[in-house]
């Protein structure tokens, strides 16, 4: 049985990994980056995350009230 969840995220990750080799020219695997290159690009993926779960909420909030 297949979870049309996990297959929309797995469709999603794929299509990911077709634009960041585009943008870098090579794989994750490939890539040289350090542990810092790693940490920093992960703080500024967390970063935006949190810009957007601040949006979402200021808006339901809006809404709600």
């Amino acid at each position: 049985m297949n979870d049309p969840i996990i297959e929309s995220v797995i469709e999603k990750l794929h299509a990911r990994s077709i634009i960041g080799i585009a943008k870098y020219g090579t794989n994750l695997q490939d890539d040289p980056g350090d542990l810092i290159y790693w940490l920093e690009h992960l703080q500024t993926e967390l970063l935006d995350a949190a810009n957007y779960i601040e949006t979402l909420l200021k808006r339901f909030r809006e809404v709600l009230t």
